[in-house]
């Protein structure tokens, strides 16, 4: 699977959204995006990239389009 691939699968698994909502997306514009599913979020990518984000980072992780931008600070390509 490669990387946008396994970015969209954890979003769309754990905040359990349509493929097609993943571009507009953003930290708490969903129920399950409250805190508890960031934190969820954060650790799958995490686990699914083998990467230790930064707290300030994880705080910054606001949408789907910027988490993409964080990810690439760790050398994680995330394209379409």
């Amino acid at each position: 699977m490669d990387n946008i691939a396994q970015y969209d699968d954890a979003f769309v698994t754990l905040l359990q959204v349509d493929q097609d909502s993943l571009a507009k997306l953003k930290y708490q514009d969903i129920p399950t995006w409250d805190s508890i599913g960031h934190m969820a979020l954060i650790t799958t990518l995490e686990e699914k990239f083998e990467i230790e984000l930064d707290i300030d980072d994880i705080i910054d992780f606001s949408s789907y389009e910027h988490g993409k931008s964080i990810l690439s600070k760790y050398g994680i390509q995330v394209k379409s």
